[in-house]
């Protein structure tokens, strides 16, 4: 298994990026890894390049660059290469914490869709906080597009619950659709339309709408949305994340000596309730509908998320998660042509 890893890319490369890696390569023994950046930065951060190989890249598209513009211009980027080397086949799966345009172009300019899907979806893992049996749940589209048809949604469906299956281990996963409420006729015109298209999709098991007060409560374990409403949603949720935990570090600082003495009373509540609601430690945001896996981690991404990152990768490739949806939109395909022929 090889991976195809963006060094340049993120706050803290590439520094971070290799720490990771070795400590990711000191869990997985089956896993090679193409380090590619520039090699004069990189080196000195390298302990150990046993199961590492830096490959040289020259450029480097910036957090501000214009991201199609940056993938057709720099050539030698770290990008741009490392997407390339999973296109020709010298690496299983791309990971950057880079710029998450470029990225994502990268995956369908140069890696490529897989036949029969419109428009790949970003997903990303988020807790939940309320069921013990259920620690997390998959959410599509949170980026990739902000325009998308019914038809793009459905697509999601399927291959969030090839996801879920595969790499979450859930059987039969719960598919809702983000709604603004439960009923069968709520929304626009094109929600109930998905609606109607995902009550009569085979093979996956849609519970209906689903609120987004109700997502960190474990209501689904996959839920569809489009790209726009996705994006808005996620920032909501890291933003309300945030903003409590100052609320309470702010009560507790000018609550005076009895404040600061509960609060240190209740440290070890603070520190699992703050684990808790951290969806770093999920991995990154995968982008499905490609042709390889091709994750991306959040720009300020540290070591310990890029490990959880590349295990994340790693169970996407052991369960040939990827080639399942491709099998999926082949018989699809399959099936049209045989009724057309059949009509």
């Amino acid at each position: 298994m090889k991976l195809a890893i963006d060094a340049m890319g993120g706050d803290y490369a590439p520094e971070e990026i290799v720490k990771g890696v070795e400590l990711a390569r000191d869990q997985h023994s089956d896993i090679e890894f193409l380090l590619f950046g520039q090699t004069d930065k990189i080196t000195p951060f390298l302990k150990d390049n046993s199961h590492i190989t830096i490959v040289q890249a020259d450029e480097v598209i910036e957090m501000g660059d214009e991201p199609v513009r940056a993938i057709r211009r720099k050539k030698q980027s770290s990008i741009v290469l490392a997407a390339q080397a999973v296109k020709e086949g010298k690496a299983d799966a791309f990971f950057s914490a880079g710029n998450t345009g470029a990225v994502l172009a990268a995956g369908l300019l140069i890696i490529g869709r897989i036949k029969g899907i419109d428009r790949p979806g970003l997903t990303t893992t988020l807790p939940v906080i309320t069921k013990k049996d259920q620690d997390s749940f998959v959410m599509l589209d949170i980026g990739a597009n902000a325009d998308s048809k019914p038809a793009n949604l459905v697509q999601y469906a399927v291959m969030g619950k090839y996801y879920a299956e595969s790499v979450m281990n859930i059987t039969n996963p719960r598919i809702g659709l983000l709604n603004n409420g439960t009923e069968a006729d709520k929304g626009d015109k094109v929600h109930r339309e998905v609606h109607d298209l995902l009550l009569e999709t085979e093979n996956i098991n849609f519970i209906g709408n689903v609120e987004s007060r109700e997502l960190l409560n474990g209501v689904a374990d996959v839920v569809v949305t489009d790209g726009f409403t996705g994006n808005a949603v996620l920032k909501t949720v890291e933003g309300t994340a945030l903003s409590m935990f100052k609320m309470i570090k702010g009560s507790i600082m000018s609550g005076g000596v009895g404040g600061k003495l509960g609060a240190a009373m209740l440290k070890g509540t603070f520190n699992e309730v703050r684990n808790q609601m951290d969806y770093s430690k999920y991995g990154g945001a995968v982008l499905l509908g490609v042709k390889a896996p091709v994750v991306k981690t959040h720009g300020s991404s540290k070591a310990e998320t890029v490990v959880n990152t590349i295990s994340q990768i790693k169970s996407m490739i052991d369960t040939q998660s990827v080639q399942n949806v491709i099998s999926y939109f082949d018989d699809q395909a399959k099936k049209a042509a045989n009724e057309e022929e059949n009509a």
